[in-house]
C-alpha cells in the first residue's frame, strides 16, 4: 500500500495510490492519515480496500507529508562506508544519532528556502524508516513488528551551520524545509528488502548520488532496534537512515546549492522528490 496526504498546506486529504499511480480520495473512510491508521490494525484495514474503488483525484495536487503524529525525526550519519570515506570521517562502530527538528518537515516536492547565513546548502537522498508501534528496548530480530513503512527523506543540510559553528549537527540539519518527506508512506509488504533498493539524486538534471541501500553500515532493523534502546519510539517517529557518496560537501572542489536549483531524488518502490531551491525571503 502506498498512503498519502493531498492538498494545500495544512488542508491535505488523505489519499491512495493505485496500481496505475493514480492518487484516489480516501476521505470517505478515514478522516486523515495518523497513528491509528499506520498502526498495524489500521494497515489491515486500509489494506482490504481496493484503490479503484475510491474517487479518482484529477488533476496533480501538492503532496504533502505522508502521515501526521511525528513526534521524533531522527537521523542516522556517516552510514554508508563510502560517504563515511568522501567525509574523511572514521566508519562508525555504532550508529551517530542527530535530531532534525519536526519544524523542518515539509512536502516531498516543497520549495527548499536558502536559511539566513547559509553558505553551504547540501543535499542527502535516505530511505527512512515510519513506526507504527510504540517500542522501547527492543530486538533487531522483532523490529519489523513495530515498523509502519518506508519513505524517501532529503536530509538537507547546511554544512557551514553543521561543521563549522562548533560540533553540534542538529544546527546544520534543522531548518526550515530541511526535511522533506514522501511522496508517499510504502507499507513493508510492497517494499520487502529494505537493503536491497536502488536509490539516487540529481541536481540540474545532473546525477550527484547514485547507490543502493545494500551498502549501510547498519541496516533498517538494526537502527530502530538501537535508536529503541536510548529512547521510546512513538507511533509516527521518523528515522531517516543515511546516504551514499556524492553530497556536495565530498567533491573537489566542493559544490553547494544555489538558489534556482532543481533537486530531484528518488529511491526504488518509495518514489520521487522534486524541490526547487528558494533564496532567503
Amino acid at each position: 500500500m502506498k498512503l498519502l496526504r493531498y492538498g494545500p498546506t495544512g488542508r491535505e486529504k488523505p489519499g491512495m495510490l493505485d496500481s496505475a499511480g493514480n492518487i484516489r480520495d480516501l476521505s470517505s473512510v478515514v478522516s486523515g492519515i495518523g497513528w491509528g491508521e499506520i498502526s498495524p490494525a489500521g494497515l489491515k484495514k486500509l489494506s482490504k480496500i481496493k484503490p479503484e474503488s475510491l474517487p479518482l483525484v484529477k488533476g496533480s495536487p501538492r503532496l504533502g507529508v505522508p502521515y501526521t503524529g511525528i513526534s521524533k525525526f531522527v537521523a542516522i550519519g556517516l552510514n554508508y562506508a563510502d560517504h563515511a570515506k568522501e567525509a574523511n570521517m572514521p566508519i562508525p562502530a555504532e550508529p551517530i544519532l542527530f535530531n532534525k527538528w519536526t519544524t523542518s518537515i515539509c512536502g516531498p516536492n516543497d520549495d527548499t528556502i536558502v536559511p539566513k547565513g547559509s553558505t553551504m546548502l547540501d543535499w542527502e537522498v535516505e530511505i527512512a524508516v515510519v513506526i507504527g508501534t510504540k517500542c522501547k528496548e527492543i530486538e533487531e530480530k522483532d523490529a519489523g513488528k513495530y515498523i509502519a513503512g518506508y519513505c524517501v527523506v532529503n536530509d538537507v543540510s547546511e554544512r557551514h551551520f553543521q561543521t563549522q559553528r562548533g560540533s553540534q549537527w542538529d544546527r546544520g540539519k534543522g531548518c526550515d524545509t530541511f526535511g522533506p518527506i514522501g511522496p508517499w508512506l510504502v507499507t513493508q509488504d510492497e517494499v520487502g528488502d529494505p537493503q536491497n533498493l536502488d536509490m539516487w539524486l540529481k541536481v540540474n538534471g545532473e546525477i550527484m548520488q547514485k547507490g543502493n541501500t545494500s551498502t549501510m553500515i547498519f541496516g533498517c532493523h538494526n537502527i530502530v532496534a538501537y535508536c529503541s534502546q536510548f529512547m521510546t519510539l512513538m507511533p509516527g517517529d521518523i528515522i531517516t537512515t543515511g546516504t551514499p557518496p556524492g553530497v556536495g560537501m565530498g567533491m573537489k572542489p566542493p559544490k553547494y546549492l544555489q538558489p534556482g536549483d532543481v533537486v530531484e531524488l528518488g529511491i526504488e518502490k518509495l518514489g520521487t522528490q522534486r524541490q526547487v531551491v528558494k533564496a532567503h525571503p
